[in-house]
């Protein structure tokens, strides 16, 4: 299983030393995004906020934002993970937002992708986004691989930013 502490910290120190802030909105990844972030001592110089946004209705109430906002829109999208990244930096007045949306497995989500599907975007000076295909139906080695890819498109992103 991989180290919290080690996944966070590279990461961590590159905001700390920015002065940069980050707000997570996560789905198939669990929690884990944040609990890396969240395990590296000082986390509360760049760590405002994040929540698991498991369904609509937790993501409207956690984003503060209305149903249409995402009408005609298909979710575990790139455009998808970007808009509740820009919301989740918007709404906690962060200076980078992160949204990850997927398929953890056993099985698909009900939108026709294949376990080990996820979306990762970084909203904040500069955005990206990227898809991601693991292969795999394994739930929970698949939430380790989303939470990494995230930390490592994060990091690349702030660094690029300069």
């Amino acid at each position: 299983m991989p180290n919290l502490g080690e996944m966070g910290a590279a990461l961590g120190a590159l905001l700390k030393e920015k002065e940069q802030t980050i707000a997570i909105a996560e789905t198939s990844a669990g929690g884990l995004i944040s609990a890396a972030l969240l395990s590296v001592p000082g986390a509360s110089a760049y760590f405002l906020g994040g929540g698991v946004l498991y369904t609509y209705e937790s993501r409207n109430k956690m984003l503060a934002l209305p149903q249409d906002t995402f009408e005609g829109m298909r979710p575990s999208t790139e455009e998808y993970a970007l808009r509740i990244a820009r919301a989740a930096r918007e709404h906690l007045g962060a200076t980078w937002g992160v949204g990850e949306t997927g398929a953890t497995g056993p099985k698909g989500n009900r939108y026709g992708d294949d376990p080990g599907h996820s979306c990762i975007a970084v909203s904040g000076p500069a955005d990206e986004a990227i898809t991601l295909e693991t292969g795999s139906a394994d739930r929970e080695a698949n939430m380790w691989v989303f939470a990494g890819a995230a930390l490592e498109l994060i990091e690349k992103t702030v660094k690029e930013s300069a």
